[in-house]
């Protein structure tokens, strides 16, 4: 009895997970979840107009339906949880899993609508996480994609965006304390406080200009002119660092598909069936035999599709791991 319901439990998991292209069940739940999420928002979108009134219960009925749909999923992602943390204990494994951003993110997807209680005016702001489902969208797809690009190479240049993020942060406190003194005298029910300046220098930095808060003095008009330069700059910044991470990662591939040709190098493809010891392993954990030792495993192909993996990937059946080592 305990290995039929394992078996069954393996078997949930696997389709409730990002799906592959040969496993059929899989990708068709994919599809389902998909189709479920473009369909609460865009119900959740409807209910908002007051002329549609006449079609409200059929809006309802999608958001009843849909809501069951993603607790139902919720309640199956719990239940498997230990098989997706497979080196913790079941109960801390679910435990992990409903404290995760994910967990959370389907927690909130469903629970606004069985609990009235929090839609109303109190706790508003929980209508609005319907909407985290659309996260749902980038998890369709954990292979190598875009998406994935975005984030490497956000992580990577984590550092330079921190430091370039803070210095906008100064720049926006210190303009905003100056531009407070120097208005709050003469327009004191605009620039109230410094919250005032801050909201002005954010618009100013960023240059919206929403024009709701402005300087009228000589002073604080010399001060503007100059925080707006400034703003341009400064806001270019984190757009340079993240360019230049895409232009860095396009190279990095590029160079990656040029060094075939080099003949100090050799390349060996190995091909990880199901039993192989590689399989749920990351690259950073990886020890390669003897005959490989100094290697470099460059890419791996994936069901037809070709990944550039980081010290992060994990290894899976059927993959064929290209490995690069110098003669």
């Amino acid at each position: 009895m305990k290995k039929i319901e394992k078996e069954t439990r393996k078997r949930i998991f696997d389709i409730i997970q990002i799906g592959n292209d040969h496993d059929i069940p899989s990708a068709c739940f994919d599809y389902i979840i998909v189709v479920t999420i473009m369909i609460n928002i865009g119900a959740t979108f409807l209910e908002t107009f007051d002329s549609m009134g006449r079609y409200m219960p059929a809006i309802e009925s999608a958001i009843c339906i849909t809501s069951l749909i993603f607790c139902g999923e919720y309640i199956l992602r719990v239940w498997t949880a230990d098989l997706l943390y497979p080196h913790m204990k079941p109960l801390k494994a679910r435990l992990r899993f409903i404290f995760s951003v994910f967990g959370l993110v389907d927690l909130f997807s469903f629970l606004p609508y069985f609990i009235p209680g929090l839609l109303t005016s109190g706790i508003v702001a929980f209508r609005i996480l319907r909407v985290i489902r659309i996260f749902h969208l980038f998890r369709i797809n954990s292979r190598y994609d875009a998406f994935n690009v975005v984030l490497d190479v956000l992580m990577e240049k984590r550092q330079q965006l921190f430091s370039s993020i803070s210095l906008i942060i100064i720049m926006m406190l210190a303009s905003s304390l100056c531009m407070y003194n120097l208005e709050h005298q003469a327009q004191p029910e605009v620039f109230k406080n410094a919250f005032s300046g801050i909201w002005w220098s954010m618009s100013t930095l960023l240059t919206i200009g929403y024009g709701d808060i402005y300087p009228i003095t000589l002073g604080g008009r010399i001060i503007a002119v100059f925080i707006a330069f400034l703003g341009v700059g400064l806001v270019a910044i984190p757009t340079g660092i993240i360019s230049a991470g895409f232009v860095e990662q396009y190279t990095r591939v590029k160079s990656l598909s040029g060094i075939i040709d080099d003949n100090d190098l050799k390349f060996v493809i190995v091909n990880v069936e199901d039993d192989h010891p590689w399989v749920g392993e990351k690259i950073a954990d990886l020890v390669l035999p003897h005959d490989l030792d100094g290697g470099i495993i460059v890419s791996i192909y994936r069901e037809g599709k070709t990944l550039i993996p980081d010290e992060k990937t994990i290894i899976k059946g059927n993959d064929m791991v290209v490995v690069c080592e110098q003669k």
